[in-house]
């Protein structure tokens, strides 16, 4: 991964997670919001002072958490999430709460199932069972200390307290483990779609290199060199012209007759990469049928095209053929230049006219369409 996507990656993670901790900095204020209410309701048995220190602390330890995630130090941990720490600090934090209140105990302790809610989806089952069994030993050794002081006002309804909040445990972390499993296998079937989708994928571009190539040669075939030369005089400037070559092998039928259809093929595939070494990165290439073939040059003039197609046609007749006794190898090319409100058909059809002048005027030479305009 780049480091640009890195950075990305890191701000998108830390965004989430920050989103997250305001979820629980929300409960929060809730859980001290019911706290108060107690508190002002004749609920709290401890002194005024104490609530304060209370609250402060619960401030305090959140203002923690939220250095760790602005300052990017939470990512230092396994769970850059630090979803297992605030669990276990809300629980402590609950913990005490209770044992401030009497009769309000059972209504507040709800608020166990709201703290393990938040770690549903972010714990490993065996975390979740941990801090679910955290919270069950705090509220039972809660009860404990108080049934050993001889405080515990009802005995029988703490007993059953504690039992609820067994149940709700353990139901809570085999819920977990279900989600967490239903996530396991919705992201197994994530994974095996993307794979699906990059499959398909490539076996799009293969058959779109099908439809665009032609299997002899490897070059583009005529039907893809026709869209992308009307994309290319589409896109034209006025200040720019392209060139257009038509490109014929010469005797190319007494080679084929002679020889065989076998050394024909060869002789073409010897073109294409004859021509692939003179081209430039941008030339279009392409077999326009049989033994012809069609050029494009992008941003250029009647010099750089001439110099170009003799270039072509210098090196095609300095190929050799291995295994193959081809006497002579020669081409005729006929070009013509485009310019913006040119038509395509028009242009190959001057280029044409070119081609066959110059396989009337004795092949392997190259004829320009604008030298019988200044004729």
């Amino acid at each position: 991964m780049s480091p640009s996507n890195q950075r990305v990656s890191y701000r998108a993670l830390q965004s989430l997670l920050l989103k997250r901790f305001g979820m629980a900095a929300a409960t929060y204020f809730m859980s001290l919001s019911l706290c108060w209410i107690a508190i002002f309701g004749g609920l709290f048995r401890g002194p005024l002072s104490t609530a304060l220190a209370s609250t402060g602390l619960v401030i305090l330890s959140q203002l923690v958490f939220l250095a760790l995630f602005t300052s990017g130090r939470n990512l230092r941990f396994s769970d850059p999430s630090l979803t297992e720490a605030q669990v276990l600090v809300a629980i402590c934090w609950h913990t005490w709460l209770l044992s401030l209140v009497d009769t309000a105990r059972g209504t507040l302790l709800v608020m166990y199932v709201l703290i393990m809610l938040f770690g549903v989806f972010q714990l490993k089952p065996r975390l979740f069972a941990r801090c679910a069994a955290f919270a069950f030993f705090a509220f039972a050794g809660l009860n404990l200390l108080e049934a050993y002081q001889m405080r515990l006002v009802a005995p029988n309804l703490a007993l059953l307290q504690v039992c609820a909040l067994l149940v709700v445990m353990v139901w809570l972390s085999l819920f977990a483990s279900y989600v967490q499993a239903l996530r396991q296998r919705m992201r197994r079937r994530r994974f095996a779609l993307q794979a699906h989708q990059d499959t398909l994928r490539g076996m799009m571009r293969q058959l779109e290199d099908l439809v665009a190539t032609d299997e002899l040669t490897g070059l583009f075939n005529r039907r893809h060199f026709l869209r992308l030369a009307s994309r290319e005089l589409e896109n034209l400037s006025p200040s720019h012209q392209h060139g257009i070559a038509l490109i014929d092998l010469d005797h190319f039928k007494r080679i084929n007759d002679g020889h065989g259809h076998a050394v024909g093929d060869r002789v073409l595939q010897t073109f294409a990469t004859v021509a692939r070494g003179c081209l430039r990165e941008g030339d279009v290439l392409a077999r326009y049928g049989g033994e012809e073939f069609v050029l494009l040059l992008p941003n250029c003039d009647a010099d750089r095209i001439t110099a170009c197609c003799e270039r072509l046609r210098r090196a095609f007749a300095n190929a050799e053929l291995a295994c193959v006794d081809v006497q002579s190898l020669s081409l005729s090319v006929g070009m013509t230049l485009v310019g913006l409100g040119d038509d395509l058909d028009d242009a190959l059809q001057r280029a044409d006219q070119a081609l066959y002048r110059a396989k009337r005027n004795g092949r392997n030479r190259c004829d320009a369409a604008w030298e019988r305009l200044g004729a």
